[in-house]
């Protein structure tokens, strides 16, 4: 039989060396569960039924536990891990689960990862990220604050809510039906509310900035109002007038309408002439354009001709007979001359200031015409009508 030769007392120690590593590794592994998995901690304002060893689920599912529930303060800092395979969105938050009244309790993590970055490791959620179930007893203090309100110490001290439950009692009595169908009603309108949030809430918003706009014009606002107060004012103080006002325009329509009716035939043919008219101006607009465009020049030429002096129209030159006014009476002349430039006769006065009073009218060729049939050489001229109607109806 063939035997193997014993190692020496070198390689037997090193050989106990490594199993006795390998048996430290593996009792700190199975000690601590493994290094792999991920910490998370968060702090609640509570933690009724939450104990070391609690779990730590996903939809239900267990995924790691608790590891310490310590106290900080006002809150309770809970620390626990999770399986590293189970993915956590970056904005989970910790929610204490309550499955039944009385029993264990776990935490749960939520919402589930669909997408996007992932919770790191040993990260921390504070108390606006975590959540805890009502508790059993602060309900059952609710109710019984709402009870001592509502009992004999309260509201019903003088019976008033028993008064309000008798008469609600008879006021719906027999008006189950009726109650149902404004229930049902209700619960219809609601719905249409709820189909139609898109455009309740723009319309809100639309309320809002008019609100807002009138916030902003306040000042406007108050002014327009106390315009239309004093506006109201003065009709109620001229009521009386403005009934009277009103009462005579209805008269008068009434008149208007009477004549109407009775002269419609004459209006309807002088409406037929007037459109007539019109039609003819229409046709004539250019001769109508070219008279009142000439008119202004014809009236200036046509007072431009006429002659005071003489009461004629001068329709040519007549140079001799100008040069002797201008012998005979030169101011005057000079005055007709610059009456076109100077219509408020300024040079006029100035040259008739110039001259001195008394420069009396001579006779063309110098002196005062001879004597016919009257003394003292005086001459005795006819009056002449200078207006132009003067000039159109004289007698020669």
């Amino acid at each position: 039989m063939a035997s193997f030769p014993k190692p020496d007392g070198t390689a037997a120690r090193i050989i106990g060396l490594v199993l006795v590593g390998v048996l430290i590794i593996v009792g700190i592994a199975a000690f601590t569960g493994g290094s792999d998995e991920k910490v998370l901690k968060a702090s609640f304002p509570r933690t009724v039924s939450i104990y070391e060893g609690s779990d730590v689920r996903v939809l239900g599912v267990k995924v790691g536990e608790v590891k310490t529930v310590e106290p900080a303060g006002t809150t309770v800092d809970v620390t626990m891990t999770y399986d590293p395979k189970v993915k956590v969105p970056a904005d989970a938050k910790a929610v204490i689960v309550a499955p039944s009244v009385v029993g264990d309790r776990y935490v749960q993590l939520t919402p589930v990862y669909k997408s996007g970055p992932e919770l790191k490791d040993g990260a921390r959620l504070d108390t606006d990220r975590t959540a805890i179930p009502l508790e059993l007893d602060q309900v059952y203090a609710d109710i019984d604050q709402i009870t001592v309100a509502l009992g004999p110490k309260g509201a019903n001290k003088s019976g008033a809510l028993s008064r309000l439950l008798t008469s609600t009692a008879r006021n719906f009595g027999g008006q189950g039906q009726q109650f149902n169908t404004t229930l049902h009603n209700l619960s219809r309108f609601t719905s249409t509310l709820d189909d139609n949030k898109e455009a309740l809430f723009g319309a809100s918003r639309e309320i809002e900035r008019f609100v807002s706009a009138l916030s902003d014009n306040d000042q406007t606002v108050r002014s327009f109002n106390d315009s239309l107060s004093s506006a109201s004012q003065v009709l109620a103080d001229e009521r009386a007038d403005l009934a009277a006002a009103l009462h005579n325009l209805g008269i008068a329509m009434k008149d208007v309408s009477g004549f109407v009716q009775e002269n419609k035939g004459a209006l309807s043919r002088n409406i037929t002439g007037l459109v007539k008219l019109t039609d003819i101006l229409v046709k004539q607009r250019a001769a109508l354009d070219e008279t009142l465009r000439d008119a202004p020049v014809a009236l200036a030429n046509l007072y431009h001709t006429y002659n005071p002096r003489s009461g004629t129209l001068d329709t040519r030159t007549n140079l001799g007979v100008n040069l002797d006014y201008l012998t005979a009476d030169p101011i005057e002349t000079l005055c007709q001359l610059t009456i076109t430039v100077d219509p408020k006769g300024e040079i006029c006065k100035q040259l008739k200031a110039g001259a001195g009073a008394g420069a009396g009218r001579t006779t063309p060729g110098g002196g005062l015409p001879p004597s016919a049939g009257h003394g003292h050489g005086v001459v005795v001229v006819e009056p002449i009508d200078t207006s132009l109607a003067g000039i159109v109806g004289r007698q020669r």
